[in-house]
């Protein structure tokens, strides 16, 4: 589990053949969860300035891979013993945004995702989601995008400031959002377990 707060912008050294080579001053173990622009994935090699870490043929297929290059946001997973700050991110991309317009505000930043319109549920007003690894919290949600007012310093801080028109990120939406809709979506077609049930089951542990 993350956070959705970046530890280090690090930078891709190579990647080819499903395996990706990060340059970074973080000390990753072997088996290590770490989280490039948003994606889990995990090290499988470590080297002198960096690690290794390997792409399945899944997470290819949803993820933009042209933000497996240059520079990027890095986060290791969640330690029982750390703060916990942002808000609850798996590092399952769900889909590709793309940034519609930027508009600067006396104090901020606006930006306007477009998103498929299927995501849109699971974006809420005033909810969390997750951007290439960043947690950010939503403003208003339309049909078809999003909105997001970022604040000077998570520009300063992260690979936003260098966003323009068109740019692709990595989108996680809000996990109990998907949660709740999948159990609603199946509800009908599932037998509900009674109370004695429940109890059978937590006297079985």
């Amino acid at each position: 589990m993350f956070t959705g707060l970046i530890r280090e912008i690090a930078t891709v050294k190579n990647y080819a053949n499903n395996i990706l080579t990060i340059q970074s001053k973080y000390q990753a173990k072997l088996g290590d969860s770490i989280a490039i622009n948003g994606v889990c994935l995990t090290v499988i090699q470590v080297n002198s300035d960096g690690f290794d870490l390997e792409l399945a043929d899944e997470t290819r297929s949803i993820i933009d891979e042209s933000k497996l290059s240059g520079n990027v946001h890095i986060e290791p997973a969640m330690q029982m013993s750390d703060r916990f700050e942002g808000h609850i991110v798996q590092g399952h991309v769900d889909c590709v945004g793309v940034v519609e317009k930027i508009t600067p505000l006396e104090n901020a930043t606006d930006f306007i995702i477009k998103v498929e319109p299927k995501y849109i549920a699971y974006i809420i007003p005033k909810g969390s989601i997750t951007i290439d690894g960043i947690s950010l919290t939503v403003n208003d949600v339309y049909e078809d995008a999003f909105r997001l007012t970022i604040i000077p310093h998570t520009l300063r801080e992260t690979l936003m400031i260098n966003y323009v028109i068109g740019t692709k990120v990595n989108i996680e939406t809000d996990v109990f959002a998907r949660y709740i809709d999948h159990i609603l979506k199946n509800r009908s077609q599932r037998k509900s377990m009674s109370w004695n049930e429940v109890d059978n089951i937590q006297m079985g542990y």
